[in-house]
């Protein structure tokens, strides 16, 4: 199943465009679904199957199913009943999540675009999944859940609070590993001074988290008309677009509508669809020998100097940028290393890549290893 994903600035026009994307991909022949938060302005129905998001409707759903569970956490406090628990922030990106991975699980779908709403919210669901691996990981290491299973056979199947913790999180894992890894990411920008900007700043989010920016669209565009005011607007217009392709990217262009679009065939003629395609994936981090250094080469799309922060915590490598901030596990090679500097290279362009430069620990590494003519095993 492939997922796309269309987002922009509030008031750019991505649900219209993922609305038309899912239409256009429906005419194709693709199996599509339309999962959003929001019902879409356009009239879809008997065109393309749509998947409104509920997250008090799916906080419930997930609450009762999982009662008996969080009473096994808290036995000593009265679980309220599902239609009575308030949503946190952060629930609509969970229940996304579970849409998403129920679609992957029935396999009855090969398109679904995604409309999260604006950018903060679809880069919230992008972090999602690896947010909930990092915590999991912290919360329920190896060791514990082996220390688990040995006491709950030895307490010949009584389920205690440790347990019940256990299953939620096994359940939770099942639901990560259902979610597509590597969706392809739209963004929709209004032609307005800045929207650059607003490109560059999203590229190093998504970056950071391992996702390039698939294509670009210049939605709202007004047509050229008569007059000192037309004139100017359209060499605003022509300089935004002319900015946004010098970052390399592909740049489509929606004209603006005197009304919004009503019904398919409204859609259709707008031709704002982007293409279904499969996203090309930043590469992943591998390290790299150069001497007796290993490098290893993280993309970070449009990062300037100055932003970034590297930092080793145990086994693994924690980079913030721009306020955003992201834990991978290091390779089982560079774990015996120490970490020595991170450069940015190409700073500001869409080739923007952090070196990070580790040098072998020789209490970790057998000396006939460290020669640095031979590659280790």
């Amino acid at each position: 199943m492939r997922t796309l994903l269309v987002t922009g600035p509030g008031g750019a026009g991505s649900s219209t465009v993922a609305a038309a994307t899912a239409l256009a991909a429906v005419a194709s022949g693709d199996r599509v679904v339309l999962l959003t938060t929001a019902p879409p302005r356009a009239d879809l129905v008997g065109r393309v199957p749509v998947r409104v998001v509920d997250a008090q409707r799916a906080l419930e759903h997930a609450w009762s199913a999982h009662a008996t569970e969080l009473a096994a956490l808290v036995p000593v406090l009265t679980v309220p009943p599902g239609t009575s628990v308030v949503p946190v922030p952060g629930t609509t990106e969970v229940a996304l999540l579970l849409a998403l991975g129920e679609l992957a699980e029935a396999g009855e779908t090969d398109l679904v675009v995604v409309d999260p709403g604006p950018l903060p919210a679809a880069t919230a669901l992008l972090a999602l999944p690896g947010a909930l691996r990092w915590w999991l990981g912290q919360l329920a290491p190896a060791r514990l859940r082996v220390l688990a299973t040995v006491r709950a056979l030895a307490s010949r199947g009584r389920p205690g609070a440790t347990e019940a913790a256990l299953a939620a999180v096994t359940t939770l894992e099942v639901l990560l590993d259902r979610v597509p890894a590597e969706p392809a990411v739209h963004l929709v920008l209004p032609p307005v001074p800045g929207a650059d900007a607003v490109l560059r700043t999203a590229g190093t989010a998504l970056g950071l988290l391992g996702h390039r920016v698939a294509s670009v669209t210049l939605s709202r565009v007004q047509p050229a008309g008569p007059g000192e005011w037309a004139a100017a607007r359209t060499a605003q217009q022509e300089e935004v677009r002319t900015a946004l392709e010098a970052t390399g990217l592909p740049v489509r262009v929606v004209p603006e509508t005197a009304v919004a679009p009503q019904h398919a065939a409204d859609l259709v003629a707008l031709e704002a669809a982007v293409p279904t395609t499969g996203g090309t994936a930043l590469p992943r981090p591998a390290p790299v020998r150069e001497g007796q250094q290993w490098l290893l080469a993280v993309p970070l799309p449009f990062a300037e100097r100055g932003t970034v922060q590297l930092t080793r915590w145990d086994d693994d490598l924690v980079l913030d940028v721009g306020g955003r901030r992201r834990s991978s596990t290091l390779d089982p090679l560079l774990r015996r290393c120490t970490v020595t500097s991170g450069t940015l290279e190409d700073p500001g362009t869409a080739a923007a890549t952090l070196v990070v430069r580790a040098t072998p620990d020789p209490a970790q590494w057998p000396a006939g290893l460290l020669n640095p003519e031979r590659s280790p095993a």
